[in-house]
Formats: structure tokens, sequence, C-alpha cells
């Protein structure tokens, strides 16, 4: 099925799978939601597919919004979008917004890429890079996806500082030049999961930690990734998730994975789509920040110190 296809009034409909790019929310997070709360309420396509408006789509896009700042499903999702946008407005506490990200933002939406490359190198010669990866581009990346969703920053826009971030951070790995303590650890992610900009934040701040990193890029075989962490002798097989990835994709090839790989190797996961993953899982660690896998290093290295 394409991308949208048009009603019997010519209004655009678009697919689940549209739907999840679009909004970042999963499948089955919308059907769950559709049974739960009655909406979305899909339209049914030609083929008996769910078909969703253009409306649904942007009331969505509040609603993920709304999630990220805390907001339960239930207390929000029978909101209309006018309430919804007022909430999304307020404060999400004291704190004021950083002067930095904002001027990050502008640089990005006004396209002066040059002077936000300019910014962003000093932000990491003043920071390091360590700090630089948990304190600014941490919160950059997840400003930037928020401007996104709410339709502040064009698709193009959000690219272009992915891959602007991306160079940034492979020139910065490239320039420490590890010494290669123990643990080494294998990167990567599951096939249909392309967001690489979260596999190189923790390459960064890892190399920092002098452990060495086994980096295959995106959407690699379960198979093939156990395959890989064997024959390259790694200590730690670590997975990223983003927030559109599907909650039950992730859980079964984790433990699909688990079951493949011996019991000495620790298998890990992190990124945004960990948050919503509330069961815990035999053999999984799951990471929720940036830091957390600094102190797994350290952790593996004190309970193993003879390396």
């Amino acid at each position: 099925m394409d991308q949208y296809t048009k009603g019997d009034t010519g209004t655009i409909l678009f697919n689940i799978s549209a739907v999840e790019r679009e909004t970042g929310l999963s499948k089955d997070t919308l059907r769950v939601w559709e049974r739960r709360y009655d909406f979305p309420s899909p339209v049914r396509d030609d083929n008996g597919d769910r078909a969703y408006t253009t409306e649904q789509i942007s009331k969505l896009r509040l609603i993920k919004r709304l999630l990220d700042q805390g907001h339960r499903p239930g207390k929000i999702i029978g909101l209309d979008d006018e309430r919804l946008e007022r909430l999304v407005s307020e404060p999400a506490g004291d704190q004021p917004p950083r002067q930095d990200i904002a001027v990050y933002i502008h640089l990005v939406r006004s396209h002066q890429a040059l002077e936000l490359r300019r910014h962003l190198t000093q932000a990491m010669a003043r920071q390091g890079l360590q700090r630089f990866v948990t304190d600014t581009v941490g919160p950059l990346t997840q400003a930037v996806g928020e401007a996104w969703m709410r339709g502040e920053i064009a698709v193009f826009e959000e690219h272009l500082f992915t891959e602007l971030m991306e160079g940034l951070l492979r020139n910065a790995i490239t320039a420490l030049q590890p010494q290669g303590k123990a643990p080494r650890v294998l990167l990567t992610s599951l096939p249909n999961e392309q967001h690489n900009l979260g596999l190189l934040m923790v390459e960064a701040i890892l190399t920092v930690e002098s452990a060495p990193c086994i980096a295959l890029g995106t959407e690699t075989p379960v198979t093939e990734i156990a395959q890989a962490a064997k024959a390259h002798r790694t200590d730690i097989v670590a997975l990223s998730f983003s927030g559109a990835y599907p909650e039950t994709k992730a859980i079964e090839g984790l433990r699909e994975l688990r079951t493949l790989l011996p019991e000495p190797f620790l298998l890990c996961a992190g990124g945004a789509g960990v948050g919503r993953i509330r069961r815990r899982l035999n053999g999984i660690e799951l990471i929720t920040g940036l830091d957390k896998m600094c102190e797994l290093v350290r952790q593996w290295r004190a309970e193993h110190s003879s390396y």
C-alpha cells in the first residue's frame, strides 16, 4: 500500500506505517489506544486496512509530545485539540528553556548550517566530548525531535541536523585514539531501526571511557549480531531503539538475541524506545540514559578486575 490514499470525498488518508513514521508512535500503541480509548478511530481502505486522516495525525503528534513530558495516555487522549495545545505550551517545570538549545534550534530553522557547526564545535571544545554528548547532544536531539513533532522543523531540516551531528561525533571519535581497555562493546540496531545518531552518542562516551567499540551501523539481523559478537570477542552487546520502534518487536528481538548469546555476554538496550518497556527482561539490561551506559562499563570493570 502507498503511504497515503484518498477517501471517497478526496480526503487524504495515511496507512498505519506512515502514521508510525509521522508521529513516533508504534503500530502496537496505535492499535491498543484504538481498543482502549476509541482513538485514533481509523477508517478502512479498499483492502480493509486502517487509514488515518491528517487531523488524527496532528492530534497524535500533540499527544506524543505530552507523553514525552510525562503525561499519561488515559489522562490526555480524550482531550480536544485546543486543550492539548494549551498543555503543550504550558511550562514543563520551573526551569526556563536553555538559551543555547534555543540558539541551536534557531540555526537549524534558519538554515545556517556552517554557523550551527561552528557553535557546536565550540561547545564540544568547552565541555569535552563526554559532557558534550550528555549535556548538549542529548537534549538538543530531543528538542529537535519535539520541534519536528510540533511541525516547527521540516523533515529536511531534521535530516540536515542529524547528518551534521553525526559528522561531528565521528570526527571526534576518530581523533581520540582510545587505549582499548576492556570491555569491548558491539553497537548496532535491529532491522527497521535506521536511527544511527544514538549509537554514535554511545560510541563517543565509551571512547572517552577507553572502551573499544565495534560499530556495525544500523539494521543488523539478530543472527548476524550474535555472530559478530563472537567473532570480535566482545563483552557487551548494546542495541539502540528510537521512540518509533515497536515495543513488541524490540522485546522479541532482544529475547531472541539473548538465546543466541552465551551467558558471559552482557546484553543491553537503550534509547527512547526502551522507556516504553515496563516489564523486566531476564538477562537484558535496559539503559535509561547515556550516563547509565558509562556506569555499566565501570561496573563491568569492577566485576572483572583482572582485565
